[in-house]
């Protein structure tokens, strides 16, 4: 099921831009004209006991994986190496959303991102984005949020 539908069946609000092709946040958020701190970055990881989880923290910052490991409980948390991570999440590095993955994970906010009504993340392809209510992005996922990123 594509991404569009999924969210339509969700009955989720939610509204698609496009923009030229991109797979670095940064770059998604110059082509879109967007702030850097309202585009999220969408990592998927995995804990030393092997279950995947989705980390999505703020485009601007970066991920204290340690960090990240304590909120959830777990000894070590490490990146899925890129060419790996569509096969878990169902979407191209650069493309993955905040919700919808073809696995299921646990997954971790940034609390910095609750001031926003409203974040934008991948589009389920590199040329386009995704807005979506952030209270949606955490109902959807059942997430967990901590100050994983700096």
């Amino acid at each position: 099921m594509d991404l569009e539908t999924y969210l339509r069946q969700k009955g989720v609000w939610h509204r698609f831009i496009p923009k030229a092709e991109t797979v670095h946040t940064a770059d998604a958020a110059r082509a879109a004209g967007l702030g850097l701190h309202r585009v999220t970055k969408n990592l998927v990881s995995k804990t030393d006991q092997g279950e995947h989880v989705l980390l999505i923290a703020p485009g601007d910052k970066r991920v204290n994986l340690k960090v990240a490991a304590k909120a959830l409980g777990v000894k070590n948390l490490s990146l899925i190496p890129f060419d790996q991570a569509e096969e878990i999440s169902g979407y191209p590095p650069g493309g993955t959303p905040s919700v919808g993955h073809k696995t299921r994970m646990q997954v971790v906010m940034d609390k910095s991102l609750l001031e926003y009504g409203t974040l934008y993340c991948g589009g389920g392809s590199r040329d386009k984005l995704l807005e979506l209510k952030t209270q949606d992005i955490l109902k959807m996922n059942d997430a967990i949020t901590a100050e994983i990123s700096s």
